[in-house]
């Protein structure tokens, strides 16, 4: 919040807390109460990122450019050039850094995933040889990001839109719950309806990185990602691509799951990969490809 009323004394930050269990309310009343250019909403439970977003920008009343900024994110920079740039194109994002200052490469920016991207992905083939050709194109690891231009997928910890194009694409999809694929849901509905993403290194945060996910057990993490990531497979692919990461996630839950095991030893990860690979199994034998998405907020909840 410092650092948004040091770089941007213009603009009104808004704060959604998820259900926190810390001291985050009190300090942002604290806040808010000596400095007044901050707005709390308080959830009783954690609704997830779509949800939390979608608050903002409602709460945002009649403002033209909506910035998402995660909680382990500080502006170090203003943010007039990703004005400009979502002025003209729609969305922008800026560039994220680590302690060292260094561009965040593989997560900053990235290409829209494909179904061989996610194949990698779920069998852990893109961790084990990052410089394969299929990891390299999606994580634009060969990109430049200190030049300015075009992205597909920028990360949602950093992102600037316009109301209007969050208003005539519904906003985020709330069926993404809690965490993870709903950003690039987002930028690719807004390709396909014609906007562009203008990528400016000229406007920096630092991001620590995994602050909000890191506090999901690793069971959790687990489920989440690969229930997003079919929400994502049933809403963009082809029913075949669809059905191919179903059998995926699927086939990749056994070896994953008795790394999890060995790693933990328990048999915790047991539970988590039997609900996975019989809710990714239910959706490889669907009669049908759902187009809107093979799961929803309430699925989610049931299944976790």
């Amino acid at each position: 919040m410092e650092a948004v009323a040091k770089m941007a004394p213009d603009a009104t930050a808004i704060v959604i807390d998820n259900g926190s269990t810390d001291d985050t309310v009190e300090q942002v009343e604290r806040w808010a109460s000596a400095h007044g250019s901050v707005r709390l909403i308080a959830n009783s439970q954690n609704l997830g990122f779509a949800a939390a977003a979608n608050q903002g920008v409602r709460e945002s009343g009649d403002a033209n450019f909506i910035l998402l900024l995660n909680p382990d994110a500080r502006l170090l920079t203003g943010l007039d050039r990703l004005v400009d740039a979502s002025r003209q194109y729609g969305l922008s994002a800026g560039k994220l850094v680590d302690h060292q200052g260094r561009a965040q490469a593989g997560f900053t920016v990235r290409r829209l995933p494909t179904p061989a991207s996610l194949l990698f992905e779920l069998f852990g083939v893109n961790r084990l040889w990052t410089s394969n050709p299929v990891n390299r194109k999606y994580r634009e690891l060969a990109r430049d990001l200190e030049q300015a231009g075009f992205v597909e997928q920028p990360a949602g910890a950093f992102l600037m839109l316009r109301r209007d194009v969050w208003e005539n694409l519904g906003g985020f999809d709330e069926q993404f719950y809690p965490v993870w694929f709903e950003d690039v849901d987002f930028c690719r509905r807004a390709l396909d309806a014609g906007y562009q993403i203008q990528y400016e290194p000229a406007a920096v945060a630092f991001h620590e990185g995994g602050h909000s996910v890191g506090l999901l057990p690793n069971g959790r993490k687990a489920l989440y990602w690969c229930v997003s990531l079919l929400k994502y497979a049933g809403k963009h692919f082809t029913p075949g691509q669809f059905r191919g990461i179903c059998a995926g996630v699927v086939l990749s839950s056994v070896p994953r799951m008795f790394a999890g095991m060995i790693a933990e030893r328990s048999f915790s990860p047991l539970s988590v990969y039997f609900k996975i690979m019989r809710f990714a199994g239910a959706c490889l034998l669907s009669p049908r490809h759902v187009k809107s998405g093979p799961v929803g907020t309430a699925h989610v909840r049931k299944i976790s």
